[in-house]
């Protein structure tokens, strides 16, 4: 008896917690539409975080504007178009231009002007 009651115990809290880490899902583009400064990214919510002066514009048109410095490149900055939706509560973007593979990237959290991406095991930090 005692055995199960532990059992029934740990999965209750196990699904306690994988409700708080539930990622946002998107029905449409609507609540992400618009510039993003993108902030830091990280490899996980609770490691050190890496400060990121690029920003986001999600178009209505399917096109995701990415504009930052670009400190590996011949000019100062960088400014690429890349193309994305929202399938399955996800957002798929384009991984570079030109090339037809997508990532998925989950909305961790998505509170007012704050917003949290998980892209590919990166986390990124993100507010209007």
């Amino acid at each position: 008896m005692k055995t199960i009651t532990t059992i029934l115990l740990s999965a209750v809290l196990g699904l306690g917690a994988s409700v708080a880490q539930a990622d946002v899902s998107l029905a449409d583009n609507s609540k992400i539409l618009g510039k993003w400064k993108v902030t830091a990214e990280s490899l996980g919510l609770d490691k050190q975080k890496k400060a990121l002066s690029v920003s986001w514009e999600f178009q209505n048109n399917g096109n995701l504007r990415t504009v930052g410095e670009d400190t590996l490149g011949r000019t100062s900055e960088m400014d690429i178009n890349i193309k994305y939706s929202v399938e399955n509560g996800v957002i798929k973007k384009q991984v570079s231009p030109g090339r037809e593979k997508f990532e998925d990237c989950s909305v961790v959290e998505l509170e007012g002007n704050h917003m949290i991406l998980r892209c590919k095991g990166l986390y990124l930090f993100m507010n209007r």
